[in-house]
């Protein structure tokens, strides 16, 4: 009798400490699905998936989109792999079936909030119930969509990000017409350029160029004394195009998709980013070593450029992220958001400056706020986090710092010591970006779960008032 009890009490100690192979299924559940069915599935979730990343969604939301799709009709267990420029699908529907994979490349990718607000709201649609051919045929809908606004509406929205620039600086009339003057050349430029269908490098070195072309004329009309020009501040106009160009970089994006573990489409969206502000960099270079050659010269300014009064930081803010998001093909609801987190952004990071923080960390606690703030106001509105967290960050890029280390650079005598005085600001716009980046991305990885808590807090709510 005893001997029984300890062997009982040794099986109960093992099966606490050890799982049963017995007790493990040998075979797995398939659901039951025509294999056309089963291509309509995956055809559809693809197809939804390419067209979010298309327009400015993270891989992780993509194969989240992707996922939940099939999953909505009866396909569990899919494979998506998403890549910078290519996603793939694959379903095995059993032991004895081919696996039915399918592949899409990513074209082009260019910002479009409008299309991926109502891309979300299909998926929402689809979670809800939506029949398949209904959600095909509405998906094909919102893809035949055309962009929002006209060429000749975004051409103009970027050049009065500019203006929002120089007011952000509480410069002069006659700053900010020049700068949106500058900048409506550049944006002609480089919409010319895009007809023709240079690549993007080639048309970021073309508007560096006008920018700085425009800057110089400037710059040696003051110099000869005609009145409207002669006390001009030309780093002002470059500054303004430096952050026009600068504007379309998808930093939070690459961060997003680096922290989420997508490191093959952050490395390229990164690459992307890295040489898009090198084509902005060898324009505005090219145009100064021009400029010094034909003997005008721009003044190099010795102490960073402040912000203006608090009034001028709010205004060019909200100016700015009105251009960014009418630019990106955002609707009024997106706008107005954007419009809020881009004054938030900007009196979180005047009040760290004015408690002795660097600007590095000042703009990565701006950011931080804006960012965690949208996403929980995101859903909740129903607007792509993505979409207002970039259009209120864009008023903190570093504009200044970049041109003055450029000008550094080409003004230095070819010493060492000069060099390192003319790469000091790059140094300290690299961190702004940096603290950008981290900021935007630490702002979305906090506010991710708080928002899946309150979204199951308000579903469990609904269900008890019913």
């Amino acid at each position: 009798m005893a001997t029984e009890r300890r062997f009982h009490l040794l099986n109960s100690v093992r099966r606490a400490i050890r799982t049963d192979p017995d007790k493990v299924a040998l075979t797995e559940a398939y659901t039951v699905l025509n294999e056309t069915v089963v291509v309509k599935i995956l055809d559809l979730a693809l197809r939804l998936g390419e067209s979010m990343f298309a327009v400015g969604a993270s891989a992780h939301d993509v194969t989240f989109a992707i996922i939940r799709v099939a999953r909505v009709y009866g396909l569990t267990g899919v494979h998506v792999d998403v890549n910078f420029n290519a996603i793939s699908v694959s379903y095995h529907r059993g032991e004895e079936d081919w696996p039915t994979t399918m592949i899409r490349v990513v074209r082009a990718a260019s910002p479009d909030y409008a299309k991926l607000q109502r891309l979300q709201a299909l998926l929402v649609d689809i979670s809800d119930g939506m029949d398949l051919d209904e959600a095909r045929l509405a998906f094909r809908v919102i893809r035949r969509t055309p962009f929002l606004y006209r060429p000749i509406v975004v051409i103009f929205a970027r050049a009065l990000l500019t203006v929002g620039v120089a007011i952000l600086y509480d410069a002069s009339p006659i700053i900010i017409l020049l700068s949106f003057l500058a900048a409506l050349g550049a944006a002609f430029t480089q919409a010319g350029l895009a007809r023709l269908q240079v690549p993007l490098f080639f048309s970021q070195i073309a508007g560096g160029f006008v920018i700085t072309a425009v800057t110089t004329v400037v710059s040696a009309l003051g110099a000869a004394g005609i009145p409207p020009f002669v006390a001009v501040e030309p780093s002002i106009i470059v500054a303004s195009g430096i952050v026009l160009m600068l504007s379309g970089l998808t930093v939070v994006g690459a961060a997003q998709d680096a922290i989420d573990g997508f490191m093959l489409t952050a490395g390229g969206r990164i690459l992307d980013l890295t040489m898009q502000t090198l084509g902005v960099v060898l324009g505005i270079l090219i145009g100064l070593e021009l400029s010094r050659l034909v003997g005008i010269s721009i003044p190099l300014p010795t102490d960073a450029i402040p912000f203006g009064s608090v009034v001028a930081q709010i205004g060019g803010a909200i100016i700015i992220s009105v251009a960014v998001a009418l630019f990106n093909g955002a609707g009024v609801r997106i706008i107005l958001i954007s419009a809020v987190l881009s004054t938030l952004a900007i009196l979180a990071y005047s009040a760290t400056i004015a408690l002795g923080v660097q600007p590095g960390g000042a703009s990565a606690i701006g950011a931080l706020l804006a960012s965690f703030i949208g996403i929980l106001t995101a859903r909740g509105v129903h607007v792509p986090s993505v979409a207002v967290t970039t259009a209120a960050i864009v008023p903190l890029v570093p504009g200044t710092a970049v041109f003055r280390g450029l000008l550094g650079i080409v003004d230095s005598d070819g010493t060492a010591e000069g060099m390192l005085v003319g790469v000091s600001p790059l140094v300290l716009a690299g961190s702004i970006g940096i603290g950008l980046a981290a900021g935007a991305s630490l702002g979305l990885y906090l506010g991710t779960p708080l928002r899946a808590t309150l979204s199951t807090v308000s579903k469990s709510r609904a269900r008890l008032r019913r």
